[in-house]
């Protein structure tokens, strides 16, 4: 018979789910596992007749070994971490920042970093489309990348064919 008798849940009286808060250190209310823990301990205090179903419920409701019910976030990454004390600066601020720091004449910054020269080949555009150009004119000098292209440049008068290289700095000059 007492195996029959039923259990019931309390709910939190409003008091303790308004101190919860604030030993929380949040405004939002606790995650439901820590809620679920709290109800379980309600259930074992009104079903101490029976030991059976109470067992079975708190075995249910125990939060898994490797998850601390005590953890707070740091603040430190993740999205809604950090967003109170993120501060931005537009250009000029940085800019004014950087000049009153004590640089030294041999410290690199923007204007005087030397790289050495790449190792990859240049890429090629095409005059005429801007392109990756494969093929070059070997009249006019001109990269192009299609045969449409090719028959356009050899319909180009000479000077412009002179303007299309030195656009590109291109010291070949057409006869």
């Amino acid at each position: 018979m007492a195996s029959q008798m039923p259990i019931t849940v309390r709910a939190q009286p409003a008091a303790a789910s308004a101190a919860q808060p604030a030993v929380r250190g949040k405004k939002r209310p606790g995650s439901p596992a820590i809620t679920a823990v709290e109800s379980v301990a309600e259930v074992k205090a009104v079903g101490t007749a029976d030991s059976g179903p109470t067992a079975t419920a708190e075995s249910m409701a125990k939060p898994p070994p490797f998850k601390d019910p005590t953890f707070m976030h740091s603040g430190i990454g993740g999205a809604a971490a950090g967003k109170k004390n993120r501060t931005w600066k537009n250009l000029k601020q940085i800019l004014a920042l950087e000049r009153t720091l004590p640089w030294k004449l041999n410290d690199p910054n923007y204007y005087n970093i030397d790289a050495p020269p790449s190792l990859k080949p240049t890429k090629k555009y095409s005059d005429i489309s801007g392109l990756p150009a494969n093929y070059t004119d070997p009249q006019t000098k001109l990269r192009f990348t299609s045969s449409e292209e090719f028959s356009y440049i050899r319909l180009l008068p000479t000077d412009v064919v002179t303007g299309y290289l030195a656009l590109r700095k291109a010291t070949c000059i057409v006869p």
